[in-house]
């Protein structure tokens, strides 16, 4: 019999202000920072460095979303050739950041590249022979990134993704100050959030669920489904951007030990031949998949009914049988469409796309086995 363990080795600082908690994270090392071209007009760079309290090593400011490794070669060989020596990594900004971080912060023995993606690859080991320490500090409140070793590196000319994950990948330190989230767009805000909604509810009908990620999940899905609908009308409130990010984070505890599943699986030829952002498409399947999972683990059924009871009381059923749609209702209110063909797929295209993410190594993390009734 398996009994699930629970492992997260991240020390989390989190509270308005924890920012300035950086430089005793650093100390004496050298540091570089890891962030997108934004940041510097939104005074991140400068909030950085006046909370660090001495010059940076350098800023590499050009990460794009969904980090391609087109990209990030030219960005991994000049790190390594020019700032091996440099001790810490930051990562400041949303998932592809944190995940670009990661990408940069091993170096295989041969170094270079080409090594890393032959890893990735799985065409040789994939080992790191030296490692940067990473320090997370999230500006969205979403990727869950920032507690978990998993970065997912894209590759477009092939139509493919990789996920890499290493002993080494796990951040030191997380660094959650929801006043660096005051600026987020209306878009991102909702996009991060649905993308913790659905860390949660993932790490809930996984194989690899167990109580304590059950937990974080629970009490994630509660928050999200409280928050987000007052988050969206408004958004400078700093309470309710604390309180995202405190359900983003307990996402990311959930799923950083069960690791996600069907839906994002789906999720990732959504992004890759259809262009949704990550945390819708990884989220406006939630009702359908929902739908499967329920009825097939009576645990699962338990902790899930448990998780969205928020909206059984709010839709008056009383019934766990209609979640899927009171889940769908509340998704749409926010302005997201839950049908593939609201996207432009087909109902051929759809029943293809749901049984190969089945297959995917996400996909068979879903309790359900069998496929899935594309919607």
């Amino acid at each position: 019999m398996r009994i699930p363990g629970y492992h997260n080795p991240v020390h989390i600082h989190m509270g308005a202000g924890a920012l300035a908690s950086l430089g005793a994270l650093v100390q004496h090392r050298t540091a570089m920072l890891v962030t997108f071209p934004e940041a510097r007009g939104l005074g991140l760079i400068s909030r950085v460095e006046a909370a660090l309290g001495k010059p940076l090593a350098g800023v590499i400011d050009q990460v794009q979303p969904n980090p391609d490794v087109m990209e990030l070669a030219p960005m991994y060989d000049a790190f390594w050739r020019d700032h091996g020596d440099t001790e810490v990594l930051l990562a400041v900004g949303g998932g592809s950041a944190i995940d670009t971080a990661k990408a940069l912060m091993t170096s295989t023995a041969e170094g270079g590249f080409d090594a890393l993606l032959a890893g990735l690859r799985g065409q040789q080991p994939l080992r790191a022979a030296r490692a940067k320490t990473l320090i997370a500090i999230p500006t969205t409140a979403g990727t869950g990134s920032e507690v978990t070793p998993w970065a997912t590196v894209w590759d477009r000319a092939e139509r493919l993704k990789y996920s890499l994950h290493l002993p080494e990948t796990w951040p030191a330190h997380a660094v959650i100050d929801a006043e660096l989230m005051l600026s987020l767009p209306a878009s991102v805000t909702l996009s991060s959030a649905l993308d913790a909604l659905s860390h949660a509810l993932e790490a809930i009908w996984n194989v690899n669920a167990n109580p304590l990620s059950d937990t974080f999940a629970v009490a994630a899905v509660h928050d999200v489904l409280d928050v987000l609908p007052l988050l969206m009308e408004q958004p400078q409130r700093l309470e309710l951007r604390e309180r995202m990010a405190l359900a983003a984070l307990r996402a990311g505890m959930a799923f950083s030990n069960t690791r996600t599943a069907l839906a994002h699986s789906i999720s990732y030829e959504m992004t890759l031949h259809h262009g949704l952002p990550h945390g819708i498409a990884c989220s406006f399947t939630l009702p359908m998949v929902l739908s499967r999972a329920l009825g097939h683990d009576v645990g699962r059924d338990s902790v899930l009914t448990q998780a969205l009871a928020p909206l059984i009381e709010a839709n008056a059923t009383g019934s766990s049988r209609d979640l899927p749609a009171a889940l769908a209702t509340f998704m749409e209110s926010l302005g997201v469409k839950t049908r593939f063909a609201d996207y432009g797929v087909s109902d051929d295209d759809a029943e293809r796309m749901v049984a190969h993410a089945m297959q995917g190594a996400r996909g068979r993390n879903f309790i359900a086995a069998g496929p899935v009734a594309a919607n």
